[in-house]
């Protein structure tokens, strides 16, 4: 019982101190680097709010359907951007994850007493080749972006000491740490469906 409930703490915990790392990140950056910092804070408080232990409060069940419109509309937008490719496609592969673990939780939600239907005992279900895709695909996203985390050379130090003018909300590899810390949390979310 204690595993479950942990396990929805610190991937709530993760999930919403990432969302609030890519909200300050809409700060710098070009337009469509700003652009992509809004979609990543929103998957983040999502899935932040997802993973809400039932001993914090058990979510209505119509909540998850309002999870799934959210998502949707998410899905539109990423696909309308997704002919630029880049992380679009990622979000528009993000969003869709988050439609079908809102609907898989909707009957859920109907059974579950007393607890979160996402860490219950097996309430919730979903299509488990569909399931099985998509845990194909984000641990091929978590090896490949873990890969590129290695480290660079270091920055061009100026004479105060500081790093030739990077800001922390500009730094590549944040963003791209930010992007690996989703996919692993989203790997384990559909791991409890």
């Amino acid at each position: 019982m204690h595993g479950p409930a942990l396990s929805g703490w610190l991937l709530m915990v993760l999930c919403g101190l990432t969302g609030t790392y890519c909200l300050l990140r809409t700060r710098d950056g070009t337009a469509r680097e700003r652009s992509a910092a809004r979609a990543e804070a929103l998957m983040g408080f999502g899935m932040a709010a997802m993973a809400l232990p039932a001993a914090l409060l058990t979510l209505p069940g119509w909540m998850w359907a309002v999870y799934a419109v959210t998502f949707g509309a998410s899905a539109l937008r990423a696909l309308v951007y997704a002919r630029t490719g880049g992380h679009h496609l990622h979000h528009l592969v993000g969003s869709l994850a988050m439609v079908y673990m809102s609907v898989a939780m909707i009957p859920a939600s109907a059974h579950a007493v007393g607890g979160h239907a996402g860490h219950g005992s097996g309430a919730a279900g979903g299509v488990p080749a569909l399931t099985g895709a998509l845990l194909v695909y984000y641990a091929a996203y978590v090896l490949r972006s873990a890969g590129r985390l290695i480290p660079a050379p270091a920055a061009v130090a100026v004479p105060d000491g500081g790093a030739a003018g990077v800001s922390w909300g500009a730094r590549p590899e944040l963003a791209l740490a930010c992007r690996l810390t989703m996919a692993m949390a989203m790997f384990a979310m559909l791991l409890t469906l």
